[in-house]
């Protein structure tokens, strides 16, 4: 597999430290708000590239941080007169719910900062040790100027990096691109005991600690949002190879970014979207196939039509998975597999595992998946199968759709148990007069079900319904 690595600008063959294993953290969410569409596109993409991993047989140590302290944490804490802890367990679970809705597996381990204070602690003050860094009156910072590596990952020449810095009223650095490590509390916000005095962790450090802590010092890769790459992934980079002496992250991995009917996102706009309010409208599952509709470093555009795309797209893959448990169901002999349709799905696995393999190209994958998709309606449902060959259709279909982690919300508009019972008598009865060719009767009947909503579908299997 290859995938392409931001700190080389080019694409590289995958290859493990550890053979047959992968070490791999991915950047979480400051937890004071729901999550919105731009935190979806990572969470989802990046659970695309684990499925994949672990499908081709690897075992994937996937790490996802939650920032648990910070700023806008504490600002909405004292807004709301609770404390900082309330806040961020709320927003933790809240993040959840959004993550199981989209479908998005658990990380292997979920660590938060405040549970880490003590591994920060020790990485600052081998900082220190090194040269790479200074107290000030309370305050830690980081002096990038001393490692020379510095802008490796965004690939910007230094004095540009230094012309955008500022050091702003109240800091105490040394040089304007210098950075926080650790920040002396202030009156009334949470604490932690350092060597420095009471204080809390600065935001980079948290995932060089957590990195560390749980992956080893060089991890295989680290993945993220296109806007984590400067400064926060910059200096991560920046601490952890001076603190540790070792390369930090073999690969980097970032998606593109998302626009709102094609203009930035933004609150001011009145275009920003959480990923809740959206999915009451239409669904999580859509919100998670437009995540992944596009090959995850280009920018993707999230719109009305876009989600109603992804929402028909979704129709057709769940009318073809409930076609086959329908003809799965109405099919009597066993049989064995046909000769063609093996060679065919063996075909259709191989070009959808391809565009994987090209630097997760789901984009094609999901084009492959559809391809597969009209094969079975035509040879699978469209003629008489045995029970082997809808077997193998419904275990290529759930695989690929498995490893996009799509295809898994059953639809809403089932009928309960009786009005179920009460179709399916009236189907029945349809039937027989079909084979009585009563079809002034036949046709009665059809219309009784179309008034009630029901669409009926003449298969070779049977009779299929479903509610329109």
């Amino acid at each position: 597999m290859k995938v392409y690595n931001t700190l080389t600008r080019q694409k590289e063959e995958l290859k493990p430290i550890k053979e047959g294993e992968f070490r791999i953290y991915a950047c979480g969410p400051t937890v004071y708000n729901y999550i919105h569409i731009g935190n979806a596109r990572p969470i989802c993409v990046f659970d695309v590239l684990r499925r994949y991993l672990e499908y081709k047989g690897n075992n994937v140590i996937f790490v996802q941080n939650f920032t648990d302290i910070d700023d806008k944490i504490i600002n909405r804490a004292n807004d709301e007169g609770v404390t900082f802890s309330e806040i961020s367990e709320k927003y933790i679970s809240e993040y959840k719910t959004d993550s199981s809705g989209l479908n998005v597996r658990e990380a292997t381990i979920h660590p938060k900062a405040t549970e880490n204070i003590d591994e920060i602690i020790s990485i600052i003050e081998t900082l220190i040790e090194k040269g790479y860094a200074y107290e000030a009156e309370g305050d830690v910072y980081f002096s990038p100027l001393k490692f020379k590596e510095y802008g490796k990952l965004s690939h910007q020449p230094l004095d540009d990096l230094m012309a955008g810095a500022r050091i702003n009223i109240g800091e105490k650095k040394k040089e304007s691109m210098d950075f926080a490590l650790w920040k002396a509390s202030k009156p009334g916000e949470p604490f932690w005991k350092s060597p420095w005095g009471e204080g809390r962790p600065g935001w980079h450090i948290e995932c060089s600690a957590m990195s560390r802590k749980y992956l080893g010092k060089t991890i295989d890769i680290h993945c993220g949002g296109q806007d984590l790459v400067f400064p926060h992934h910059e200096n991560e980079i920046a601490q952890s190879e001076c603190c540790n002496g070792v390369p930090f992250s073999n690969y980097w991995m970032h998606n593109g970014f998302i626009t709102v009917d094609n203009e930035k996102m933004s609150k001011s706009k009145g275009n920003f979207f959480t990923v809740r309010d959206v999915a009451k409208q239409f669904g999580y599952e859509p919100i998670r196939l437009l995540m992944i509709s596009c090959h995850y470093r280009s920018p993707i555009n999230y719109s009305y039509d876009s989600l109603m795309q992804c929402k028909a797209s979704l129709t057709r893959l769940h009318t073809c998975r409930d076609s086959l448990d329908f003809a799965l169901s109405n099919t009597k002999e066993e049989g064995t597999l046909r000769e063609e349709l093996s060679k065919e799905f063996t075909a259709f696995t191989e070009k959808f595992c391809e565009a994987m393999e090209d630097d997760l190209n789901t984009a094609d994958a999901i084009g492959t998946l559809f391809d597969l998709v009209r094969y079975i309606n035509k040879t699978v449902l469209g003629t008489e199968s045995s029970a082997a060959d809808i077997k193998a259709a419904m275990e290529i279909f759930d695989t690929l759709t498995g490893i996009l982690g799509i295809v898994y919300n059953e639809n809403s508009g089932e009928a309960d148990d009786t009005d179920a019972t009460a179709i399916e008598a009236l189907i029945e009865e349809r039937t027989a007069a079909r084979k009585e060719k009563n079809w002034a009767k036949a046709d009665e009947i059809r219309n009784k079900l179309t008034d009630m909503g029901i669409v009926l579908e003449d298969t070779p299997q049977g009779v299929k319904w479903h509610k329109a």
